[in-house]
């Protein structure tokens, strides 16, 4: 059992330093951007990522937080596909339900952070679509945070991906709640902690826009 956990680390690093590779000397050619803010490398310790999400190949800005293999929270509904099941499953997504109630996908993280891994949580739960800044936000990155310890890097975009059009990124600073560490969690601290993740990709995002006085076409907003 342990053999075969290790062959399963073994591989996924394997397949993400082709994914770093691809990302770095293939993806930017077709959509390039600019990353700003923190642009520390993170290769050691827990991490969770957050963000905004607009579309499936966005995985590629939070590649560039860290050489290590991520494991990207995902809907379920992703394994019903054959090709996308069998690239889920080779990156070791982690599936959870569309509702929030997945106890396996929060032992799943939790097992990951535990050991020094990385996850990948897109609070807004599906691809934003709409004329929205952000849809509603789904909790569970604050409270993983809080029970395992671990920074959370904000990894915000600022337009929708377009090809041969660049974009800018942002690499937020570490949000931790140090304050919540080893206390009992009511759903107000949740609240309060899941408040704070949502105003930091949307203030970030705004005060970048305001900053760099960036217009919208109808295809970018």
């Amino acid at each position: 059992m342990k053999s075969k956990e290790n062959n399963d680390k073994t591989s996924l690093k394997r397949f993400f330093s082709l994914i770093h590779f691809v990302e770095k000397y293939i993806f930017r050619l077709f959509f390039p951007y600019k990353r700003h803010g923190n642009l520390k490398k993170y290769n050691d310790g827990p991490l969770i990522l957050i963000g905004n999400h607009y579309a499936n190949l966005d995985m590629a800005y939070a590649c560039r937080v860290t050489d290590r293999p991520i494991h990207f929270v995902a809907k379920e509904s992703l394994w019903k596909v054959g090709i996308v099941r069998y690239l889920v499953n080779r990156v070791q997504c982690i599936p959870v339900k569309r509702d929030g109630s997945d106890v396996q996908a929060i032992k799943s993280c939790m097992k990951i952070l535990k050991e020094g891994g990385v996850i990948n949580i897109y609070p807004e739960g599906t691809r934003n679509r709409s004329y929205k800044d952000l849809l509603p936000f789904h909790g569970g990155a604050a409270a993983l945070s809080i029970k395992t310890q671990t920074p959370i890097i904000p990894v915000v975009q600022i337009k929708k991906m377009k090809l041969f059009r660049r974009r800018d990124i942002i690499y937020g600073d570490p949000i931790e709640f140090r304050q919540f560490y080893g206390k009992r969690l009511t759903k107000s601290d949740i609240e309060e902690c899941d408040k704070v993740l949502r105003d930091a990709i949307i203030n970030m995002r705004l005060a970048f826009i305001e900053k760099h006085k960036i217009k919208f076409k109808s295809y970018e907003v």
